[in-house]
């Protein structure tokens, strides 16, 4: 079995949470805190994907993660893959930074995970599959914030819509979709 970028990832991040568990102030070094990126530190932006608020947090952004992460990644190939990812997680972390407040911090990776839900969303539509499949997608995971307290909903609303731009302009690496 092929191992994939997706997979490593999971990997990586789940071994950075195991860390995080026996050193218990690199969750607090990693994630996104307003204050810390007030003061230069611009790698929190990125490194909030890496931390998790518990088990269930980082199993559900990894299932997430691969279901909808494997099909994309065949799809558009490791290279423009990589850079949905880091736009998604950018749109989101910005969007989390610019609207919550500086003393608020955010661990996850919800934020790069709802950018391949929206260039999942924007696929489906250009290739004329169900889109409401997708959207139904995009909005059950949008009201899971309204369910449980404390989801920054803000870093969600910023990948899909870094994501959804993303697709719109990457062209895949292969020219099927089957893999959707």
């Amino acid at each position: 079995m092929q191992q994939t970028l997706t997979k490593s990832l999971i990997l990586f991040i789940s071994g950075v949470y195991l860390l995080s568990m026996v050193q218990p102030n690199l969750q607090n070094d990693l994630a996104l805190w307003g204050y810390g990126i007030e003061q230069g530190q611009i790698y929190r932006l990125f490194t909030v994907a890496l931390v998790h608020g518990g088990v269930v947090h980082l199993i559900c952004n990894m299932l997430a993660f691969f279901s909808i992460g494997t099909p994309l990644e065949s799809y558009y190939g490791r290279n423009r893959y990589i850079a949905l990812l880091l736009i998604s997680l950018t749109f989101g972390s910005l969007a989390s930074y610019l609207f919550n407040p500086p003393q608020a911090s955010a661990v996850g990776a919800s934020g790069m995970i709802f950018g391949l839900f929206g260039a999942y969303a924007i696929l489906r539509k250009k290739f004329g599959g169900n889109l409401r499949e997708a959207l139904t997608l995009v909005a059950v995971n949008m009201a899971i914030p309204l369910l449980i307290p404390g989801i920054d909903w803000k870093a969600h609303l910023g990948g899909l819509i870094g994501g959804a731009l993303t697709a719109l302009v990457l062209k895949p690496a292969r020219g099927n979709i089957s893999s959707l």
